[in-house]
């Protein structure tokens, strides 16, 4: 009997067992693959995961808080209708608010076009806009005069730095790696309900028979 040496066993089984068996992959029940493919595939066809909703909800309530706190602005000095030809008609940068609305305005564009219709998957358009919100904001705070203008010369800075950060945060923490890990479970039983199809099963012993004995002479 010729012996096997420990060193060429010992590689023979971690190779083994490195690699998935054909019992791991006959043991995978075809139909719970293809009905876990099916729920894939419908996601696919919704064409924006639940996540990416989320963010493109966030993005918006971004554009409509920024909106909401300029429209108090405007009431707190004095009537929406002077206080807004006096922003908008005679914009002046150091003491105006409309220019934050503005930037609100144009990451939501930016944020639902590129994320929402066109569903890209890549972070350089919400880098895009955080950095532009970002040197804004900081060069208006510098140069402005709005802290001298009571409460609001504080909070619509501050909020509309936050915000931009957070939708940052969100979409890289969130929203790419969620749907890069849902991809790749797709693809891994896409792969595994193939190779059940074209393995099917080792049939068990409880499956194997003996025919009934044939007639003499038939």
């Amino acid at each position: 009997m010729i012996r096997v040496p420990a060193d060429a066993e010992n590689a023979h089984s971690s190779s083994v067992e490195s690699c998935p068996s054909l019992r791991d992959v006959h043991s995978i029940n075809p139909t719970q693959l293809m009905a876990r493919i099916e729920s894939y595939e419908g996601r696919e066809k919704k064409g924006i995961s639940d996540v990416r909703r989320t963010f493109c909800l966030f993005v918006t309530f971004d554009l409509l808080f920024i909106t909401l706190l300029w429209i108090i602005e405007l009431n707190v000095k004095g009537g929406i209708e002077t206080t807004l030809e006096k922003e908008v008609l005679h914009y002046d940068y150091s003491s105006s608010y409309f220019d934050i609305f503005l930037l609100a305005v144009f990451r939501f564009k930016v944020l639902i076009l590129a994320y929402a219709m066109c569903r890209l998957r890549h972070w350089w358009a919400i880098a895009f806009t955080t950095a532009v919100t970002s040197a804004f904001l900081l060069a208006k705070v510098i140069i402005s005069q709005l802290f001298s203008q009571g409460a609001f010369g504080y909070v619509l800075p501050i909020i509309s730095f936050i915000l931009a950060w957070i939708e940052t945060w969100f979409l890289d923490f969130k929203v790419l790696p969620q749907e890069a890990e849902e991809e790749n479970r797709f693809l891994i039983a896409q792969d595994a309900s193939e190779r059940a199809l074209l393995h099917p099963g080792v049939l068990s012993d409880g499956q194997f028979y003996s025919p009934p004995e044939s007639v003499a002479g038939s």
